[in-house]
């Protein structure tokens, strides 16, 4: 397979299904308002990545959905491999570099504080850095991008908590990285109580 866009974007992204997705959110808006809210920040990665001038990944948590708002033209869709967070993403990117990409970088799907400028600069950081990290607000990270595969990132970490960022960039302090600005990531409902665009999704409480 010859690969003309040597750039590579993986999505990692939840089923969107009552009672499975942003759970931690859920226990305070109900099932049906975390799902609502859920669909509502797929789609909003949709119109951040359809533009975006690099190959399109979806990896999905529990099981590969031909009709849904991931266009087949757009996106190549794959399942999410491994018995962790960490595992998963090892095998997404050692998939992507073994095809051949350059660079790879991947996101979540809940980033309403992402664009496809964002994810422009992200890819142009790598020119002159081999890794770029994006961190989040709440100690985690919302992006992470290599030019070459570092297994130390998906090993060892509590995934879900505070202590990510800070162990992930303790495995890249003798590397060449570049830090983008640090943004806040849905999972709480203190996350999204103040953003209009989400009101409507909480006027039940």
């Amino acid at each position: 397979m010859h690969i003309k866009n040597k750039n590579l974007l993986l999505i990692f992204t939840r089923n969107p299904e009552l009672g499975k997705c942003k759970t931690r959110l859920a226990a305070k808006v109900g099932d049906t308002a975390a799902l609502e809210i859920y669909k509502f920040l797929l789609e909003h990665t949709v119109s951040i990545t359809k533009g975006l001038p690099a190959q399109k990944h979806v990896y999905y948590s529990e099981a590969i959905w031909k009709d849904d708002i991931w266009d087949n033209d757009d996106y190549h869709k794959e399942l999410q491999l491994g018995p962790d967070l960490g595992t998963r993403m090892l095998n997404a990117f050692q998939k992507g570099f073994n095809a051949g990409f350059e660079k790879i970088i991947v996101i979540g799907s809940d980033m309403y504080d992402l664009s496809q400028t964002d994810l422009e600069a992200a890819f142009a950081a790598l020119n002159n850095h081999k890794y770029v990290v994006g961190p989040a607000e709440d100690g985690g990270y919302y992006l992470l991008g290599m030019t070459s595969l570092k297994k130390e990132l998906f090993e060892n970490k509590t995934w879900g908590t505070e202590t990510v960022l800070s162990s992930t960039m303790e495995n890249l302090k003798n590397d060449n990285y570049f830090l983008l600005k640090a943004k806040n990531d849905v999972d709480h409902y203190e996350d999204i109580k103040d953003i209009d665009a989400f009101q409507r999704f909480l006027k039940h409480l």
